[in-house]
């Protein structure tokens, strides 16, 4: 597989001061705890995770290989979120501490890390978007239409319906509808 990595990501990445290997369900860090390090997902998949005041799981972000975490965080004092690997996971990761050393001896940092934030800005807008549809049917159309029109593997719909803020029934009985139509 090959990883294309944001300028920022290869960044981190030459400045890394570590690697750890997380199972599958591990808790990187949880919402509430102090920021102290960013992260770099090298193989697997973390979610960022926020659980609504309905009760319902959202995503906020999968990163997978090649992808910054907590990027987001890097100006707060708490990170906001929960962070979980979804798959067995190797991260990188860099101290706050360091990240600031490093952005003062190099004055171009702050430019890629910008660039880098609205890029990801760009994408949680097309997230709420999605988000703020009603129908699944349309909640899917515009997902699919931001993703290449692919689904992704049965594996991870599961995933995809919490990404896309419907129960995974909702989702089954939409690609139901939909694979009963195509014939």
């Amino acid at each position: 597989m090959i990883v294309i990595m944001s300028e920022l990501a290869a960044y981190l990445r030459g400045l890394s001061s570590g690697k750890r290997t997380l199972s599958a369900g591990v808790q990187l860090f949880r919402a509430g705890e102090p920021v102290e390090r960013i992260y770099l997902v090298l193989s697997g998949e973390v979610a960022l995770e926020r659980i609504s005041t309905g009760g319902n799981r959202l995503i906020l972000q999968r990163a997978r290989a090649g992808d910054v975490v907590a990027e987001a965080s890097y100006f707060a004092n708490h990170y906001h979120c929960d962070a979980i690997s979804m798959a067995k996971s190797e991260i990188a990761s860099l101290s706050h501490s360091h990240l600031e050393a490093a952005s003062h001896s190099d004055p171009g940092l702050m430019k890629i890390f910008a660039r880098h934030v609205a890029k990801e800005l760009q994408q949680t807008r097309v997230r709420a978007e999605i988000l703020s549809l009603h129908k699944v049917s349309d909640k899917l159309d515009a997902w699919l239409l931001f993703h290449d029109g692919a689904l992704p593997d049965k594996g991870r719909r599961l995933m995809l319906a919490h990404e896309i803020g419907v129960t995974p029934e909702a989702l089954y009985r939409e690609l139901g509808r939909r694979r009963r139509t195509d014939r």
